[in-house]
């Protein structure tokens, strides 16, 4: 579904300059579920975000379903994130003036769905428990409510591409699950879900973990 080789990406410009992410080849198979872990720093959140097309490699190529799309310009990059990428950010990424769901509808908006998209923003609210708050705007949920509505914007779509940065972060053990496990269910529509997390008891649900130190994948990681 999507491989990216020889993938790089430089912070910085001389003495300055930092390697986030360093000539990683990786992977990944349609209906996938692959956790990213590692250390603070190591490079897991940006290979996150190169993957997603919401940053780009400073070298390496990624082709998704054909697609070179280290190559596609802005206009080009973002028209096929919509169509083909739902992502669930640490710090939600939720517009402060449209209420809970009108962020899920913009999404399905940008996604290419026409018809029905109220319908469907307030039916993936209502999956992870908000459908008391779909009128509310971001500023008047918790941050857990939050990161619920970034979670059901991603399920809406339901995306070819799923990558979630710490998705169960902003809540509680039981909640976390529950929604998790939501996410799950995109990958019987065949969705390849990468996740970033620091919680190895939920790494253990993927079918591969990934782990990451100064920018590169350790060797045995890639195996299942």
């Amino acid at each position: 579904m999507l491989e990216a080789r020889d993938l790089t990406r430089v912070w910085g410009k001389g003495d300055a300059a930092q390697t986030a992410v360093d000539g990683v080849d990786l992977a990944l198979g349609r209906g996938e579920v692959v956790a990213l872990v590692g250390p603070s720093g190591s490079g897991k959140s940006t290979l996150g975000g190169l993957l997603a097309g919401i940053d780009r490699p400073t070298a390496g190529s990624i082709v998704a379903a054909g697609t070179r799309i280290d190559q596609l310009d802005d206009d080009e990059l973002a028209h096929w994130r919509g169509r083909h990428v739902g992502i669930v950010f640490q710090d939600y990424h939720l517009l402060p003036t449209l209420t809970a769901s009108e962020n899920v509808e913009l999404a399905l908006k940008l996604n290419g769905q026409r018809r029905g998209r109220r319908a469907a923003a307030k039916a993936a609210l209502y999956e992870v428990g908000l459908a008391e708050k779909t009128h509310r705007l971001p500023s008047q949920l918790s941050g857990g409510e939050q990161q619920r509505v970034a979670i059901a914007r991603a399920v809406a779509v339901q995306p070819d591409l799923l990558v979630a940065d710490e998705p169960t972060g902003s809540l509680d053990r039981a909640t976390g699950e529950a929604v998790f496990g939501q996410l799950l269910e995109l990958r019987a529509t065949g969705t390849t879900i990468v996740f970033i997390t620091h919680d190895d008891e939920l790494a253990r649900v993927a079918d591969r973990v990934v782990r990451m130190v100064d920018g590169r994948i350790l060797p045995e990681a890639v195996a299942s």
